[in-house]
């Protein structure tokens, strides 16, 4: 079987509601920042212990960096940094929206350079506002969200246009059927609203999911759960478990998918992932599988995900849930 058993996870369910009841209207609105540690909540900036800790490169065959390119003004790009070196494999594109729909487009650094590392174009919202080459917020911000929901357009519209673009370092270095979107908690429901993109070949949701009744509403963000029925690719949820104050909601967008193939993978590690982990932790690595499966169509990432014997199946730290699969 390749999920928990009914009697487990009515159990877990009855828990997640048991601990997120108090949570419910504020679910995914910014927590008050607890700094440092790996598991850190904070939807914001990292502390001043992340901010010494130098980039990581990734642990794909492209060691990746972190840049802000003048064409494309608030976004970060995340790349190889030897672009040449990459032959004749091309580009994926993942645009990414913030934890907290901030306008740190580093705030998750280690999780975006190593998905970059396996050769992916990940584009970022805002501007490089902590670790290496962090400016100085502005002394004027813009309310919450600081962030739109259209920088993650803009960014897949960029990406595509350099392609074509003579010049450009990307220039005939993206494959324009290997886009994804995929944000963290309130950048995932950035992410969301833009996946019916046609242009867009999966989804993948991290530490977040839909809301409706009186949680149907962020300040400046509606992500009701009819947003799930404009889905038209393949979905991926990564939650943090029961304490994740948005897996309710994930589980919730789960269940209630049923027109694409769907898989929701359980960390019990809570909101704050495993993005601040060396190379961005086991969640950065489960991403990575999906986007070389859902657009490389690799079979070795595939078996992460597909058959009773999945990688995520057999590992005991995770808890997978899927529907609407291929049979192998």
């Amino acid at each position: 079987m390749i999920m928990p058993a009914a009697n487990r996870l009515t159990t877990i369910m009855v828990l997640a509601g048991a601990l997120l009841g108090a949570q419910a209207v504020t679910a995914q609105q910014p927590p008050a920042p607890r700094v440092g540690g790996p598991n850190r909540a904070a939807m914001g900036p990292p502390g001043a212990g992340q901010n010494n800790i130098p980039d990581t490169p990734g642990t794909g065959d492209y060691p990746a960096m972190k840049e802000e390119i003048p064409g494309l003004p608030r976004h970060v790009v995340y790349r190889p940094a030897n672009l040449a070196a990459m032959g004749s494999q091309k580009l994926g594109v993942v645009a990414w929206g913030n934890g907290g729909c901030s306008d740190d487009g580093a705030s998750t650094r280690f999780h975006l350079l190593e998905l970059a590392s396996h050769g992916y174009l990940v584009i970022a919202s805002g501007r490089i506002l902590s670790g290496p080459g962090a400016h100085a917020p502005a002394t004027e911000q813009k309310p919450f969200p600081r962030t739109e929901t259209s920088d993650l357009t803009k960014a897949i519209d960029w990406a595509l246009a350099e392609n074509s673009r003579q010049g450009s370092p990307y220039f005939g270095r993206i494959d324009a059927r290997q886009v994804a979107v995929s944000g963290f908690s309130c950048g995932g429901l950035q992410a969301a609203l833009v996946a019916g993109d046609p242009r867009v070949k999966t989804l993948i949701m991290q530490n977040t999911g839909t809301y409706d009744g009186e949680r149907a509403t962020m300040p400046g963000l509606k992500v009701p759960k009819s947003t799930v029925k404009a889905y038209h690719t393949p979905v991926l949820y990564i939650l943090g478990g029961p304490t994740d104050v948005a897996y309710e909601n994930g589980m919730e967008d789960f269940r209630l998918i049923d027109h694409v193939p769907v898989a929701v993978a359980n960390l019990p590690v809570g909101h704050g992932g495993t993005y601040h982990e060396p190379n961005g932790g086991a969640a950065a690595q489960v991403a990575v599988d999906w986007l070389n499966w859902q657009l490389r169509g690799d079979a070795k990432a595939a078996a992460r995900f597909v058959g009773d014997q999945c990688g995520l199946c057999t590992d005991e730290k995770w808890t997978i849930e899927r529907k609407n699969f291929p049979a192998r």
